[in-house]
């Protein structure tokens, strides 16, 4: 036989294997229903061997395509598992092609598995709901969302222009009542530049920690935030409908700021 000819046979094996269905048949995505390559590797970063689902019980809600991927508008609502493994224990948000994938982790405690939130966005990509019941187990909602670019490594307007240093950990918090879903609704916004680290001559600065306490200093729910949240936080909770008073927002950036504000019932 020839060398040409051994050349051609070898070809021609690997792609019959390549065209075969058994190879046809591996899932190089883990399962993953939006059919992401980066998941295998977040999995294991961040779950695991724990067990774990994707699940429509998870909701992960953002826009079909974020016009300011400064401020991507996201919802997760988990309440669908409040019934099931214990009850959810934290929620944490991740997307999958982000620089920093990292954007929040959610302990409800006292308040109802569900958030609304705003994130930087680098490229479109994959949006995740990592929601941990009790029992252990893991239960993952996820949505696609289109940007269009940049969105962690630009700077944002409070920093662009300078102000940030005049509103710095200034509080705004309101409580309203949710008729429809038979709960009190939180709305809090933390002035903050929420600095990525990722613009040249601007070191990461954002907002580390966030929790609401009760006049005897309990915890009704922490958040631990990361870089890709927004400029200025806002963000909205669900409380039960009898939730008392005498509520304090307290916190700390990664700087060691820190945060200390009265939140009126």
């Amino acid at each position: 036989m020839t060398h040409d000819n051994s050349r051609r046979l070898l070809l021609g094996a690997a792609l019959g294997a390549a065209s075969s269905p058994l190879w046809a048949a591996v899932d190089h995505t883990g399962g993953d229903p939006l059919g992401s390559m980066q998941w295998p590797g977040l999995r294991k970063q961040y779950l695991g061997d724990a067990p774990m689902r994707f699940t429509k019980d998870v909701l992960v809600s953002g826009p079909a395509f974020a016009d300011d991927a400064m401020n991507v508008p996201l919802l997760v609502d988990a309440r669908a598992l409040s019934g099931t493994g214990g009850g959810v224990a934290r929620i944490q948000v991740v997307v999958d092609r982000n620089p920093v994938r990292e954007v929040l982790e959610f302990e409800p405690l006292k308040a109802l598995p569900m958030l609304a939130f705003r994130i930087r966005m680098e490229q479109a990509s994959p949006v995740r709901a990592l929601v941990q019941t009790r029992d252990g187990a893991w239960h993952v909602g996820s949505t696609w969302v289109q940007a269009a670019g940049g969105g962690c490594t630009v700077p944002g307007a409070t920093r662009a222009d300078g102000s940030w240093s005049r509103t710095l950990n200034q509080v705004q918090a309101r409580f309203f009542n949710n008729v429809l879903e038979g709960s009190r609704r939180l709305r809090v916004r933390v002035m903050h530049p929420m600095d990525t680290g990722l613009v040249a001559g601007v070191p990461a600065f954002y907002i580390e920690q966030l929790q609401l306490v009760d006049g005897a200093g309990a915890p009704w729910w922490r958040l631990a935030l990361h870089e890709p949240v927004s400029e200025n936080p806002l963000i909205t909770l669900e409380l039960p409908p009898q939730n008392g008073g005498g509520f304090r927002l307290l916190g700390r950036d990664n700087n060691g700021n820190r945060i200390d504000a009265e939140v009126s019932a």
